[in-house]
């Protein structure tokens, strides 16, 4: 994949009637990322049944992951060269205008547009709202499969990652801002589901991802995420911000947030709390504080 000669779109949000005055260009690649933490396969399910037209699918646990190993978290990014070959399987070029959904409020879809933004290419979107926001402005589904001309995409590490020892680091020595995206509840400690042991990383604050949606699951307006994001991006001057949450991928909405709210420097702990807890001698607390 040559670089790109292209602008970067002007906003990492796309709505639903701008992306069906696109459908049918060329270079307009349209991913279909949802999932279901507690079905893992009923994404590739609903994608089979209906889908945007020329949609491919991104398996979150296949594509957007690499498979567990000991003393990682639930989702670690894939190798790199395994990465630049599903984007080639799905025909990616540098001039290529991405847009990713899911079901709606937009976690695994801002999962890829963070890490397509992390190998630099810049050219991506989540449509806001996801599949009821397009099926609302009149866009059709269809199962039809997409046809697809494979290209050859480079290998490119992805930039703006935390490790576990380079966070134990800064968080000893107060240089870094962490941010849970988790329910309040789990970062408490309390109705703990999905990962092993309760609580989160001492030191981190607690920004759940939702806050960031209206109620109709769209992302709030820049003015409004701002303002509720001044308490972090103001400790973010101090010390940068680093997202994190259960397994890395909720942790992407909130930078998504970040960067329509003008802060657009925050990095990622892609292992977060289940890779924080892979080594029991890692201290963890409970509460709000």
């Amino acid at each position: 994949m040559a670089e790109s000669t292209a602008a970067p779109v002007s906003s990492p949000l796309l709505g639903a009637a701008e992306l069906l005055a696109l459908i049918g260009s060329r270079a307009l690649l349209i991913v279909d990322c949802r999932h279901d933490l507690a079905r893992p396969s009923w994404g590739a399910a609903a994608y089979a049944q209906a889908h945007l037209p020329g949609a491919v699918f991104a398996a979150l646990d296949r594509d957007l992951s690499a498979p567990v190993r000991p003393g990682t978290g639930r989702h670690p990014l894939p190798d790199a060269g395994d990465f630049a070959r599903t984007l080639g399987q799905w025909g990616l070029a540098a001039d290529t205008r991405v847009v990713a959904y899911d079901q709606g409020p937009g976690p695994y879809a801002a999962r890829l547009w963070w890490m397509l933004r992390a190998i630099g290419h810049r050219q991506v979107q989540v449509l806001d709202g996801g599949l009821p926001a397009w099926t609302a402005a009149g866009g059709n589904v269809t199962s039809a499969l997409p046809a697809i001309r494979p290209t050859i995409v480079a290998a490119r590490a992805f930039a703006g990652v935390v490790s576990t020892a380079q966070l134990e680091q800064d968080l000893a020595a107060r240089r870094v801002t962490l941010v849970d995206a988790r329910g309040a509840d789990r970062f408490a400690g309390q109705n703990e589901t999905i990962d092993p042991v309760a609580g989160h990383v001492p030191g981190a604050l607690n920004h759940p991802y939702g806050g960031n949606l209206s109620e109709a699951q769209t992302f709030l307006p820049a003015a409004e995420l701002a303002r509720r994001w001044e308490q972090e991006v103001q400790a973010a001057r101090r010390a940068p911000l680093v997202a994190m949450c259960g397994s890395g991928v909720t942790a992407c909405h909130n930078l998504l947030a970040l960067e329509l709210a003008g802060y657009g420097d925050g990095k990622l702990y892609a292992g977060s709390f289940s890779e924080w807890i892979a080594d029991p001698g890692r201290p963890v607390a409970t509460g709000m504080k």
